[in-house]
């Protein structure tokens, strides 16, 4: 996949570098592929601006957006060293809250997207991955997929970009309580059954399935579609009746705080 021009996708100017994404856009499909697979696409405060330079600014002609990812992984989760250098420079936790920020403003963008989107999974999604594809409106994973929520073992609250309530709101409040609290491995095929995954298909069929989304999608009226979107979010926003994510990058900064000046609990 090749980098196209900012000023192709969102009418900025051609000399902001996504330094962690790759883009395609074909006609009125956009592919943005999370491009640090040496790190296994970890979530940094670089690849969420880069998004948020995308999705904010995004061309409205745009009717399809496929999130994807280079390598062998999907996305293996926030890079908690980051975390530390935050902490190191204000351990009052102002960096954390920032980047919560940013986390929270990308998986809504994604969410309330005019387009479609489309998440594209393969080998393993943690934490802020599953975040990001659960903010996708389709979600189609390869058969060998897996999905995790390790934070309480790394002494983490789930809160992240708006996770919990969008992962309550399609699995289920009971089956979610045992994700994330054992930290356990969730493959494709519970994935499935868990409606993380709409789609399960073997990874070299990955591409197919999208397209096999994508195609019926591009053909519907653009405001309809733009509407039923606006409707459907609407609707699922309304049985999140309690929903406080609001609130995820202060919890994040709490606890963080805490065992950075020492005070966790035993």
């Amino acid at each position: 996949m090749t980098a196209l021009p900012l000023a192709d996708i969102t009418g900025l100017p051609a000399d902001r570098i996504l330094k962690t994404l790759r883009t395609r856009r074909e006609g009125p499909l956009l592919t943005v592929e999370l491009n640090v697979p040496e790190q296994g696409n970890a979530v940094t405060d670089a690849m969420l601006g880069d998004l948020l330079t995308v999705l904010d600014d995004q061309d409205p002609a745009v009717r399809v957006l496929v999130l994807a990812a280079a390598g062998d992984d999907f996305c293996l989760g926030g890079d908690r060293g980051e975390f530390a250098e935050h902490l190191a420079h204000d351990p009052t936790g102002g960096g954390v809250r920032a980047s919560g920020a940013m986390a929270r403003r990308v998986c809504d963008a994604l969410t309330a997207n005019p387009a479609v989107t489309i998440a594209r999974v393969q080998g393993r999604a943690i934490g802020a991955g599953l975040a990001l594809a659960l903010a996708c409106d389709l979600r189609v994973g390869a058969d060998t997929a897996t999905f995790r929520l390790p934070e309480l073992a790394l002494g983490l609250p789930t809160a992240w970009g708006g996770l919990l309530p969008r992962l309550i709101s399609e699995a289920g409040a009971a089956r979610v309580r045992d994700i994330v609290l054992t930290g356990r491995v969730v493959d494709a095929e519970e994935a499935h059954t868990l409606s993380i995954l709409q789609k399960v298909v073997p990874e070299d069929a990955l591409d197919a399935a999208v397209a096999d989304w994508a195609k019926p999608v591009l053909r519907r009226p653009a405001s309809a579609l733009r509407v039923t979107k606006a409707l459907m979010n609407s609707l699922t926003a309304s049985a999140r009746l309690a929903d406080a994510s609001v609130l995820d990058p202060e919890l994040l900064a709490a606890v963080l705080t805490e065992q950075h000046h020492g005070g966790t609990a035993h």
